[in-house]
């Protein structure tokens, strides 16, 4: 019997969570349970049953089932079920069938209790996975609607139906024609461009400006203009609406503009949609806008489970964070005034390469006109980006730990001083400032004077361009996040603390890919700033079109994993993070996952051969 009760301990002390507890409690634990066997197609635990038990399983396979049999999860050896009985209703929502003959260990409620209560760290990883149960089964039982956004363009406006004015006619005929077609926006033909007005541009380019309707209506019409084909997805118009700040897009077939698409007719098309509860926060006040954010990383869940992959949830949780960004812009230009210079406010790190998850923090900063002065413009703006940041941050996009937001004083810089920084950065990137050069390379504007951000950051990758110091530097700390993979392709998982057990899949994983990608597009003088997008720009210069199609793919393949564990998460109520326990993976998704960090430390291995990395 002693024997048995050893081999029973050594086996628990290989799986979670029992693995982390305490020797004496671990050699007392087999003492309370008994061994069963069951046959394949035997129910262990039916719908509605009461049980009394924990099974884990020693061999075999278990499936957990929804109603309808909807399979939840299918458990092998070291797993265990039923505990969603232990620690909520008695009375079973699942039904588990084994589908293998498997043998189990029961531990009966009353010792169960007693381990949970000694042991509050155990207690919470038994009432997380019941959470997340519990959020998968409300899944599959409420699938929600279809997957509006990934209708197309000409699924859902008429072409041809199109409204249009000749660019020699007055402003006033144009708007009469608009009126009388009930329509905000109309096409402008006939010109040397073909161009669009819109509402918007009536208020603001005639209205506004007291400016004579008499006018030709080429003089206040926009072009040219940014089209997308009908075969566009929703979903990338969806974007492009957001990322431009704009509200209409023709739609052009064979060169000619057959439609146009407007925010509003996606919108009422979104309506029955969750997307919708997430995406329209213009015209929300700051009020409504609190935990917009975390709604959106809500959906973003769902969008998963459609089919959705990494990089499009990606874009649009960013779009979502800079739409609740713009529209706090505009309230703190009705309560503080407009701004007293020109100015651009810029996301930095992930917001500024689209690259948002669940667990995305902000990093953004303030880039401000040369005619800026301390004295007479510093408290507006101390005012204004304080309003922003604490409101992206009632969103649910997390205070930047770092303070790297433009609510701190040394985020908030002239063009011209800008300038000298990244200059200083790149000459001299030591510690701190080369933390912040990688970090800021990062450079995208979100609302103002677009054209005065993009010149700070074409200005910086010119200079970088040039800078060999840097190039080692940078190197350096992309080959100093290995993958957490040993040298027989086994993982290498934390072995203590609070991660016990798992991997961090950012660290030597996604954020070692955007860190290359930085390089490889320095190396290259691309000014992409999306880690796909340098990728591409830098194959067959800075890194070989295979290496890039390797380096796309495993990143591809690691922030989907990443996502899929993040949206569990925040079904479960939980906050998200990177770290994965790679026994909860499928023995499929464990091998791509060794394969993506083989791919990446190898990439890893020719960069540090081309650059001087161990003398730094």
């Amino acid at each position: 019997m002693t024997v048995e009760l050893d081999e029973v301990r050594s086996f628990l002390a290989q799986h979670e969570p029992f693995s982390h507890l305490p020797e004496e409690t671990l050699r007392e634990l087999p003492r309370h349970m008994r061994i069963i066997y069951v046959r394949r197609g035997e129910t262990v635990v039916d719908y509605g049953q009461v049980n009394d038990n924990l099974y884990i399983i020693r061999s075999g396979a278990v499936d957990i089932l929804a109603e309808g049999d909807a399979l939840i999860d299918r458990r092998d050896s070291g797993r265990n079920f039923g505990y969603s009985t232990l620690v909520d209703e008695p009375e079973s929502r699942y039904a588990m069938v084994a589908i293998e003959d498997s043998i189990l260990l029961v531990l009966p409620r009353a010792p169960f209790t007693q381990l949970i209560t000694d042991n509050p760290d155990i207690k919470r990883f038994f009432e997380s996975l019941s959470r997340r149960v519990a959020a998968r089964a409300h899944e599959i039982n409420d699938p929600g609607n279809s997957d509006t956004l990934r209708m197309t363009v000409s699924d859902m406006i008429r072409m041809g139906n199109l409204v249009t004015a000749r660019f020699d006619e007055s402003i006033r005929a144009t708007a009469e024609k608009m009126v009388e077609a009930n329509v905000s926006s109309i096409v402008i033909c006939g010109g040397a461009e073909t161009g669009i007005l819109t509402d918007r541009d009536l208020r603001k380019r005639v209205v506004a400006k007291g400016l004579d309707t008499s006018v030709q209506v080429a003089e206040v019409m926009t072009a040219p203009v940014r089209t997308i084909a009908p075969d566009t997805k929703l979903f990338e118009a969806m974007l492009i609406l957001s990322e431009l700040g704009i509200h209409h897009l023709p739609v052009t077939q064979d060169d000619q503009i057959v439609g146009v698409l407007t925010s509003s007719d996606i919108m009422h098309q979104l309506q029955s949609d969750p997307i919708y509860l997430a995406a329209d926060v213009a015209g929300s006040n700051r009020e409504e806008l609190k935990d917009a954010y975390r709604r959106a990383a809500a959906v973003a869940a769902r969008f998963l489970d459609r089919g959705s992959s990494a990089r499009e949830v990606q874009q649009l949780l960013t779009s979502i964070a800079d739409a609740i960004a713009r529209r706090l812009a505009e309230l703190a230009a009705e309560e503080f005034g407009p701004a007293p210079v020109p100015y651009a406010f810029v996301a930095v790190g992930s917001q500024a390469r689209r690259e948002m998850g669940p667990a995305s923090d902000q990093d953004n900063a303030l880039v401000l006109d040369n005619s800026y002065n301390e004295a007479e413009h510093g408290d507006y703006f101390r005012r204004f980006t304080e309003f922003i940041c604490t409101g992206l941050a009632e969103a649910g996009q997390a205070l930047c730990p770092g303070e790297m937001m433009a609510s701190q004083s040394q985020w908030r810089m002239t063009e011209d001083e800008w300038n000298a920084t990244f200059h200083t950065w790149i000459t001299a990137p030591e510690s701190e400032a080369l933390l912040n050069a990688q970090i800021f390379f990062d450079f995208r504007c979100l609302f103002g004077d677009e054209e005065m951000a993009q010149r700070v950051h074409d200005n910086a990758v010119v200079a970088a361009h040039g800078s060999q110091r840097l190039h080692a530097h940078l190197a350096a700390l992309a080959t100093r996040r290995e993958p957490p993979i040993g040298f027989f392709r086994g993982f290498v998982v934390e072995r203590s603390g609070e991660y016990a057990a798992t991997l961090d899949v950012k660290k030597g994983g996604t954020a070692a890919v955007v860190q290359m990608a930085r390089l490889y597009a320095i190396l290259a003088s691309a000014t992409d700033v999306g880690t796909q997008k340098r990728i591409e720009a830098s194959a067959g210069q800075s890194i070989s079109p295979r290496g890039a199609e390797d380096l796309l793919r495993a990143y591809d393949y690691i922030s989907n994993l990443a996502l899929r564990h993040q949206a569990n998460q925040v079904r479960a109520g939980e906050e998200p993070n990177y770290r994965i326990d790679p026994t909860q993976l499928s023995s499929i998704d464990r091998d791509a996952l060794r394969d993506s960090f083989r791919i990446i430390k190898g990439l890893q291995s020719a960069m540090a051969s081309k650059f001087p990395v161990g003398s730094i």
